[in-house]
This record gives C-alpha cells, structure tokens and sequence, in this order.
C-alpha cells in the first residue's frame, strides 16, 4: 500500500526486478537472498561490481579525497595558541585507538547522553582548539569525521548497546519504525521489508551505518549520516530535524549498533 503511495506521487519508482533476465536477474536474486538472513549485511554487498571496485582502490575512491583534506586540518591547522588536532593525538592520529574509534556512538558520563563521533571532534575543536562550534554535517566537521573514522577502517563496529547506551538504542529503534509524513513511511519499510528490490537503479539495502561518512555519488560530496536521515525524511515528506538532535543521534545508536560486527568501510561509496 505505502510502496504504490511512493509511485503515485513520482517521488520513487520501485521496479521490482523478480523475473528479469541476465546479469540484472542474478543481482537481484543475490541481494533477495541476502535479505533473508538474520545478520547484519554491508551496503557495500548490494552495491554494483564498479561501485564495489570504486570504493576498494583507495586512488579511486572520490571519498579519500575527504580523507586527506581532513587529515591536513587534523595535522595543520592551529589554534591561537599553535595548538593543532595532532597535539594531543599524534601526527596523522597516531595516538587515537581504532578500536575505541569503533565504539562511537559512545555514552559520556559528563553529559549523561550519548555522544557521536562528529559530536567528539567537534567537542575538541571548541574546547581544545578554541574555535567556534562547526554546524553539525558541515563541509569541515565531516572531513575531519572521515578523516578520524577511516583510522579506524577494517575493525569491527562495536557499540555499547547495553547499559546507559540502551534507551537510546530503544528510542532509536522506536524512530526507525514510527510512521511520518505525507507518504506514511519509515525507514523500516526500505531497510526492513523491501531489502533487495529496486528504486530506480539503487537496490535498497539494510540501510547499514558501517561505511559512513560516505560518499554519495548522487550528490558529488561526502554524506554525514545525519543528512542522509534528512535525505529520507524529504522523500517521506516529513518535517526534517537539525542534524546533531537528540532524536537524530538516538537514531545513530540505533542504526549503527544494529551493525555490530560490520567491518567499517568509511569511506564507504554509496548511491
């Protein structure tokens, strides 16, 4: 019912590719078959050959280009005091732990909230660095994330979801399956119950946080997750919410902890 709302309006066409023939009849019987095991799977398992190879070779992948602009700033750029990122944590991150870095979103016990990674560095850049706050998914913060996150590619997500993350993941999850907007979806109705099939050319995937920030080829730029989370409130046609919300960064720990054991990706190249 919801999905023929989607066609009506024009907003989505979802060809369902059952039946059809050759090599798009076996990636759709692929991704179909992966939609019914119970783990965890990667966006990256639905994504085209090309993609796949795109995202593989770091001299091809247009999200390393984020990568190392992150890093220069990481490196490089000072406060007033000639302090830089690399002071506390070592040229290049040297200091940071990967492992840790695969635990985010984690609770911070000072806030008695959860705090996401882009939330971290952004917390450094003002309270170390000095400088003004960045707007949460900026062109700036999200370097310095893919820069701090891509540290930590080929470990284990690994959210905390028990203990004080666990309302949060609870609230999350509640999101994740709430109705909203004109269209009456949610996200539960792509990444749950239409995996495998098609809108358009992109083949719906578990929807799957282990690969972000990634780089959308749609849009030319690296995604953070949150204005991937508006992306989708604008194709239900519901009221979107500031990027770095509550509600938003509960849907984080949702989202991201439901991929535990994922290997993150990020960049991960997505559609």
């Amino acid at each position: 019912m919801y999905i023929k709302s989607l066609v009506r309006c024009g907003l989505v066409s979802l060809v369902f590719t059952l039946g059809a023939g050759g090599a798009s009849a076996a990636i759709a019987t692929e991704s179909l078959s992966m939609a019914k095991t119970t783990g965890p799977v990667s966006g990256y398992d639905f994504l085209q050959k090309e993609t796949q190879q795109m995202q593989d070779d770091d001299f091809l992948n247009p999200g390393m280009q984020w990568v190392d602009a992150g890093r220069e700033m990481f490196n490089n750029l000072q406060s007033k005091d000639d302090k830089t990122c690399a002071s506390c944590h070592g040229k290049n991150g040297s200091k940071l732990d990967p492992k840790r870095i695969a635990q985010y979103p984690v609770f911070n016990e000072k806030l008695g909230k959860p705090v996401t990674l882009q939330g971290q560095v952004n917390a450094c850049w003002t309270k170390q660095l000095g400088y003004h706050p960045l707007p949460y998914d900026s062109e700036a913060v999200i370097k310095l994330e893919v820069f701090v996150h891509n540290l930590a590619r080929g470990e284990k997500v690994n959210v905390q979801v028990d203990g004080p993350l666990k309302p949060y993941y609870e609230r999350g999850e509640t999101i994740y399956r709430t109705r909203a907007g004109q269209l009456d979806m949610a996200c539960s109705v792509c990444h749950d119950n239409n995996i495998g099939k098609k809108i358009r050319g992109n083949t719906l995937s578990q929807g799957q946080a282990n690969g972000y920030p990634a780089y959308r080829l749609q849009h030319g730029r690296v995604d953070g997750l949150h204005s991937t989370f508006n992306e989708c409130y604008r194709l239900f046609r519901a009221s979107e919410m500031p990027p770095g919300n509550d509600d938003y960064t509960a849907l984080e720990v949702y989202v991201t902890g439901r991929g535990n054991g994922l290997t993150i990706e990020t960049p991960g190249v997505r559609f």
